[in-house]
C-alpha cells in the first residue's frame, strides 16, 4: 500500500540525533563542527533522514557539554559561526532534511549575563531571573541529579542559589514573568532563523515544590520533577511553539503514561516528549540480564495510551546520556552483536511514533572499554568517579571503575563516530577530543555500506519500509504474549492492512505459542535479520514457533 501523506510532516519523519562534538571534525583541532556535519549531509540523506537533532552549539564553558549555555543567541566558537549555522540549515533543507536544536531553559550557566547581574545583589532586575534561599541556611536537604545539594552558597550574597544539576548550571526561576518572556523571545529569534523545532531540555524539572516538601525515599529528585502546577508555564510555552509550523520533543522524566495525553494529546504542551519508562537515565549500576517483559511492558503503556489518535510517541533506545543500546539491551559480543543490533532496531523502528536514531546506533556501535581514567570526560563520570576513589587512588579500584564506567558511564554514547578504519576513523585529522574506540577498525561506515547483510543496510530497510507502509504510520497496536520472557510480540493494523512483527531479545532459543488471530496462511516473510535461516520463509504462521537468538521476523498480512 503506498503511504499517504500525514496532518502533521514529523510522523512520517525519521530522526536522527546528531551529538556534534563527535559527529565529525572539518578543520583538524580535534572537536566536531558544523562544517563536518554539512560534509555528511550526504549520507544522513542516504540513510533516510528527515531531520536531525542537534546537541547544543551555543556559547558555553562546556562544564556539561554544552548544556551549560552562557549566550544562547551565540554559536561555540568550537564549533564554528553563526554562518555556518544557516548554511547547514540551508543545505539539509536543500537536501529535504530538516534541523532542530536543543532547548535548554531550565538553567543556563554560571556564566550567563544574566546570572552574572543576578549576583550583584536583590536590587538587581536580574536577580530574580534565578531561585534562591532567603538566608544563608538551606532551605532543605535536596540532592541534585548530578549528586550533592540542590544548593551554593554565594558569600557576598549570604544566599544560596538553587541548581538542579551541577554548580555551574543554575536553574531558572519560572515565577518570573520578565525571565518567561526574555525566553520567549530567544526562542523566536532562532525559529526566525530558519530551524524546524526544538528538543527542549529538562523541562519537567522547571516547577520546584515548595522548601519543605520532603523528597520521596524512592526518589530523590520528586520535589522537582513533574510537580503539580507546572501547566501554567507549559501552555505559556506551547503558545509560543504553535506559532510556527514546526516539531516539538519534550524531555519528560517523571511523566507517566497516565499522563500522555495531557503532555502530546492532540491539545497537549508538545508534539512527542521522550518518556523515561522503559530507559532509566540516572541508572549508575551495571545491568546484567534484560528485563524483557519489563520492557514489553513500559513500551506497550505508551503505545496504547497514544493510540486511536490520542497522540504521539518519540521512539528511541540510545541517546547521548546513556550508554549503547546493543551492549545495555542487546549483546556485543561478536557472535551476536550485529543480529541483537537488528532484532533491538526492528523492535522499536515499527512502534507507533517518530523514531530516534542516535549516530552510530545504525552501525551497532557498542560500549567503549575504557583503559583510563582520564578518557572519561562526563561531569556525571567524574562525580562518582572522585566518590569511588576516595581519598586514596589504588590500581585495583581504578580497575573496578573503569569496568564500571565502561558499562554504565555516559561517555559510552560520545566516543567519535566512526566513518572508517583509518586512525582516527575519519573522524578527524588532529587528535580527537575523546578516544575512538579501538573497534573502529571492524565497525565503521565505510565497511558497512558495501557489505549487503550489514546493520547499517538493515537500518535503510526498516526506513523505508516505514515509509512504504502506511500502517506503520497510522496503525494501531497490539501486542501479544505479554508474560513471555524472551520475545516481543506485536501487530500494527489499520483497516486491512496487518503486519506482525517478532523478535527474540534474548541469546537463547525461544518457544512461543501465538493466538489464534494471527495463525494462518495468509502472511509473507516482509523482513528478517537472519536470511541464512530459511525456517521462517514461508506464507504459514504456524500456533507453535521456535525463534533464534536475537531473531527478528516482521510478516505482512496479504
Amino acid at each position: 500500500m503506498t503511504k499517504k501523506r500525514t496532518d502533521k510532516w514529523w510522523k512520517d519523519a525519521v530522526a536522527y540525533q546528531i551529538y556534534p562534538k563527535s559527529f565529525k571534525d572539518s578543520n583538524g583541532d580535534g572537536i566536531g563542527d558544523l562544517n563536518g556535519i554539512r560534509e555528511k549531509i550526504g549520507y544522513l540523506k542516504d540513510l533516510g533522514v528527515d531531520f536531525v537533532w542537534l546537541n547544543p552549539v551555543y556559547q558555553s564553558p562546556n562544564v556539561d557539554n554544552g548544556y551549560d549555555i552562557s549566550d544562547y543567541q551565540a554559536i561555540n566558537p568550537e564549533f564554528g559561526t553563526m554562518d555556518d549555522m544557516t548554511q547547514l540549515i540551508e543545505e539539509a533543507h536543500a537536501n529535504g532534511i530538516k534541523v532542530i536544536m536543543d532547548l535548554v531553559i531550565n538553567h543556563t550557566s554560571d556564566q550567563h549575563p544574566w546570572f552574572l547581574e543576578a549576583c550583584k545583589g536583590e536590587d538587581n532586575p536580574y536577580h530574580d531571573y534565578y531561585i534562591w534561599s532567603d538566608t544563608a541556611e538551606k532551605p532543605n536537604d535536596w540532592q541534585s541529579i548530578f549528586g550533592g545539594s540542590v544548593w551554593e552558597y554565594v558569600p557576598s550574597l549570604k544566599k544560596n542559589y538553587f541548581h538542579v544539576f551541577a554548580k555551574e548550571q543554575p536553574d531558572l526561576n519560572w515565577e518570573n514573568k520578565q525571565m518567561r518572556e526574555s525566553i520567549f523571545r530567544m526562542i523566536r529569534w532562532w525559529l526566525d532563523q530558519g530551524i524546524d523545532g526544538f528538543r527542549i531540555d529538562a523541562i519537567s524539572h522547571i516547577k520546584k515544590s515548595s522548601w519543605e516538601t520532603k523528597a520521596r525515599p524512592d526518589w530523590p529528585h520528586s520535589p522537582f520533577t513533574n510537580v503539580k502546577g507546572i501547566g501554567k508555564y507549559l501552555k505559556e510555552l506551547s503558545a509560543v511553539f504553535k506559532e510556527y509550523d514546526i516539531v516539538t520533543v519534550g524531555e519528560a522524566s517523571g511523566v507517566t503514561a497516565e499522563e500522555a495525553t495531557e503532555w502530546v494529546g492532540n491539545d497537549g504542551y508538545f508534539n512527542m516528549i521522550f518518556e523515561f519508562e522503559h530507559i532509566s537515565l540516572w541508572q549508575r549500576d551495571k545491568n546484567e540480564a534484560v528485563d524483557v517483559v519489563g520492557l514489553k511492558r513500559a513500551l506497550g503503556r505508551w503505545q496504547r495510551a497514544l493510540d486511536y489518535g490520542e497522540g504521539w510517541n518519540a521512539l528511541y533506545m540510545e541517546n547521548h546520556d546513556v550508554p549503547r543500546s546493543v551492549s545495555v539491551f542487546g549483546n556485543d559480543t561478536p557472535q551476536y552483536r550485529a543480529r541483537s543490533a537488528k532484532a533491538l532496531a526492528t523492535m522499536y523502528l515499527l512502534l507507533q511514533g517518530t523514531p530516534f536514531i542516535y549516530q552510530g546506533q545504525e552501525l551497532g556501535m557498542p560500549n567503549m572499554t575504557f583503559t583510563a581514567i582520564d578518557q572519561l570526560d562526563d561531569v556525571t563520570a567524574k562525580n562518582q568517579i572522585k566518590d569511588l576513589l576516595g581519598e586514596k587512588d589504588q590500581a585495583t579500584k581504578t580497575l573496578e571503575i573503569l569496568e564500571l564506567m565502561s558499562s554504565v558511564s555516559r561517555d559510552n554514547s560520545r566516543t567519535p563516530m566512526q566513518w572508517d578504519w583509518s586512525d582516527n576513523a575519519e573522524f578527524s585529522t588532529g587528535k580527537p577530543w575523546m578516544a575512538v574506540n579501538p573497534n573502529h577498525k571492524t565497525i565503521n561506515v565505510a565497511q558497512q555500506r558495501v557489505e549487503k547483510s550489514s546493520i547499517l543496510n538493515y537500518y535503510k530497510q526498516l526506513i523505508h519500509l516505514r515509509k512504504t507502509k502506511e500502517v506503520l504510520v497510522s496503525g494501531h497496536y497490539v501486542d501479544y504474549l505479554p508474560k513471555h520472557k524472551q520475545v516481543y510480540v506485536y501487530e500494527r493494523f489499520l483497516e486491512k492492512e496487518r503486519l506482525l512483527v517478532i523478535v527474540n531479545l534474548t541469546k537463547d532459543e525461544a518457544e512461543i505459542k501465538l493466538p489464534q488471530t494471527v495463525v494462518g496462511k495468509d502472511w509473507s516473510l516482509l523482513l528478517t535479520n537472519s536470511v541464512e535461516d530459511k525456517s521462517q520463509q514461508t506464507t504459514v504462521i504456524a500456533s507453535k514457533m521456535t525463534i533464534a537468538p536475537y531473531q527478528a521476523l516482521v510478516y505482512v498480512h496479504n
